[in-house]
């Protein structure tokens, strides 16, 4: 019993050291990794760094183990020589070692125990020049890459994209079947020279047949075809295929859309189009939330149904309490409900229906007020967005210039052009909204004309801690009514969050002879904004506002200004970037408050 027992412990000792061992093996270790061969900086170097998993795995904050560093060596081998290949080295040499060994000769099962050290070598040799570059036949008014000719880089990338676009102008002149026959690629490495000859068979030239829609839906059939706007008989147009495919997905009915070309046309030039659809979850819900320092805190909540009545109609109720512990006035509150039917009048245009009710306890005024408004949106593009309206508002509102009850009948015109890279967290483009809304006062007040205008624009320099330059402008106006008679929740003031941060919530407006403050009939806002990355995920911000507030109906310099910076954090999630924001006045009218906090989701503009 005694040498089974003891046999018994040593196995377990064994045991132990090799789990010991692959545990080791394991555990995260810093590396190095250094890439020769090539000049440090140049386009190579950045690029073979940008295609290298290793460069990942040896990044300052990475802990990978000895098996994923080994395992992105090898895998770099591939990756590098695609990135060779794309900028037109079609010759070159690559080895890749880690502590001096060739990582193509380690056993991936046997791992060494610890990496420290990871080159990659290149020797890139000469770069490839077209000797030939033919592509046909070509559609007419086809652009194709200005790389794609003789003695221009071989990039393979240059050659793909040649073939794509060769294709998409055959595609967009009707010819949906249009295809690559042949391609002969011929390579002389002592000249360096790669001889390119392309052909494509264009097909026929084809109509769009009948939709089919395929998918379980609650969405009526015949709603689904009118949203689409698929035009049947028509001479077939990639464009017009991919955008009966978002007006889909832009009803939020569907959770896919997918719009497919039938593999053989009908007699004699149909080209029939399956639309395969599933349903999104038919009812939403959210909530929000956000804080300042000197406003309190924001909550918002929300309820939607996407498939109302059967017809991918969309109702949306909100609620929203803000000032919540603030001390900028009291608490506000607002309740809303918005219903929209899209493909009312045709296939991009939508009716809308709008109610909301609004208490305001502001620093310089309070009101309660009641918005019913009706009308059209049109939908011209991706980016562009208008919309006309009719509607009635009736408020009761109180300022320096007393209790004011009035009624009026509003026509809200808005015109929006976002042409940003991305709504939530833009790098580069631009935002343009306007709006306009005439109104003649039934009671209480004065015909006149409240307009907004708002610019954006974004752009970014560098690829390794990019930085984003972002400027905003403003301008508003309320022209008829003076001062006394304009309605005192059309009026501007500026300060906090929204316009001027550093500044109090509001503080300016114009001031009175008695001392008190009411809002002005002109605006103007200005604001930049440099945001840095300094991780994938984390970021700084420096920035810099400023407001005008005054009198008169549009904007002449006799009011007054106001401004504010200050510097804030930004960390990326899926829904957009956390912001926190600490701002200080700068110039302007003196105020008790020195410093302001902002915390919120999404970029400030």
């Amino acid at each position: 019993m005694r040498s089974t027992a003891d046999g018994f412990f040593r196995g377990m000792r064994a045991a132990g050291v090799a789990i010991a061992m692959v545990w080791c093996s394991s555990i995260g270790h810093a590396a190095s990794l250094d890439v020769t061969g090539i000049d440090q900086g140049s386009d190579l170097y950045d690029g073979v760094l940008g295609g290298s998993l290793l460069r990942e795995q040896t990044a300052e904050d990475a802990a990978p183990s000895t098996q994923e560093l080994l395992a992105a060596a090898q895998a770099d081998y591939a990756r590098v020589l695609a990135v060779l290949y794309d900028r037109g080295y079609f010759a070159p040499v690559i080895k890749i070692t880690v502590d001096g060994v060739d990582a193509s000769a380690i056993a991936p099962v046997s791992p060494p125990a610890q990496i420290n050290r990871a080159v990659i070598n290149i020797q890139p040799g000469k770069k490839f020049t077209f000797a030939k570059a033919d592509i046909s036949p070509v559609a007419p008014e086809t652009e194709l890459p200005d790389g794609f000719a003789v003695g221009q880089p071989a990039r393979l990338g240059i050659l793909k994209d040649t073939v794509s676009k060769a294709i998409t102008g055959w595609r967009d002149q009707g010819h949906a079947k249009a295809i690559l026959t042949e391609q002969r690629l011929t390579a002389r490495v002592p000249e360096s020279t790669i001889s390119a000859a392309l052909r494509l068979d264009p097909g026929p030239r084809l109509r769009f047949g009948e939709l089919t829609v395929k998918g379980t839906s609650a969405v009526r059939r015949n709603r689904i075809y009118k949203i689409a706007g698929l035009p049947t008989g028509q001479i077939y147009s990639q464009q017009q295929l991919d955008l009966a495919a978002t007006r889909l997905r832009r009803t939020g009915a569907f959770s896919s859309v997918a719009m497919i070309e039938a593999d053989q046309i009908t007699a004699p030039d149909i080209l029939p189009i399956t639309a395969q659809i599933a349903d999104a979850p038919p009812r939403r819900f959210g909530f929000g939330a956000e804080l300042s320092s000197l406003e309190g805190v924001s909550v918002s909540s929300y309820w939607m149904h996407r498939n109302l009545l059967g017809g991918a109609e969309n109702l949306r109720i909100e609620g929203e309490v803000s000032g919540i512990g603030g001390s900028s006035g009291g608490t506000d509150y607002r309740l809303s409900t918005r219903f929209e039917r899209p493909a009312t009048f045709n296939a991009d245009t939508n009716f809308y229906a709008f109610g909301e009710i609004e208490q305001l306890d502001e620093v310089n005024f309070f009101s309660r007020q009641l918005d019913l408004e009706t009308g059209i949106e049109r939908i011209a593009s991706a980016e562009r967005t208008y919309s006309l309206g009719v509607g009635v508002r009736t408020a009761e509102t109180r300022d320096a210039f007393g209790t004011q009850r009035y009624t009026l009948l509003t026509l809200p015109l808005t015109a929006e052009h976002d042409y940003r890279d991305n709504r939530l967290d833009a790098k580069d483009g631009f935002y343009a909204k306007a709006s306009m809304t005439p109104f003649l006062a039934v009671s209480g007040s004065a015909n006149g004309l409240r307009s907004y205008v708002d610019l954006r624009g974004y752009k970014t320099f560098g690829t390794v801690r990019p930085v984003t330059f972002a400027l905003r402008g403003q301008l508003g106006s309320v022209y008829g009514p003076t001062l006394a008679q304009a309605p005192a929740d059309y009026l501007f003031y500026s300060g906090g969050g929204g316009s001027v941060r550093g500044q109090p919530y509001q503080t300016l407006g114009v001031d009175l002879s008695s001392g008190d403050t009411v809002g002005g009939r002109s605006f103007a806002g200005l604001s930049a904004e440099a945001r840095v990355a300094l991780r994938d995920k984390i970021g700084i911000v420096a920035f810099v506002d400023a407001g005008y507030v005054g009198s008169e109906e549009i904007f002449d310099g006799s009011g007054r200004w106001h401004s504010g910076a200050g510097i804030g954090l930004r960390y990326a999630t899926g829904i957009g970037p956390i912001r926190v924001d600490f701002a200080v006045p700068t110039s302007g009218p003196e105020t008790d408050e020195n410093f302001q906090v902002y915390i919120g989701i999404g970029q400030s503009f």
